[in-house]
């Protein structure tokens, strides 16, 4: 749901308020127009991507299948 009319809206507020809380950003249409946009307080997905960038930053990538001083017989 990335739109909605206003008289769906006033319909289906419980719902909307549950997609929001999810994440979603939801835009308002009177006419035919966006009116309005619901957002949740602090966008939860992209704060998500911020904090991925950050942690990309400073994060070491390698062999993180093979065990550093033990023997490991998984794949036996």
């Amino acid at each position: 749901m990335n739109t909605i009319q206003v008289s769906e809206l006033r319909a289906n507020l419980m719902k909307v308020i549950k997609e929001i809380e999810h994440g979603n950003i939801v835009k308002i249409t009177s006419r035919g127009k966006v009116v309005a946009k619901l957002v949740p307080p602090g966008n939860i997905k992209e704060e998500a991507k911020n904090k991925l960038k950050e942690i990309g930053k400073s994060a070491v990538i390698g062999d993180i299948i093979s065990p550093i001083d033990s023997k490991w017989d998984a794949l036996n």
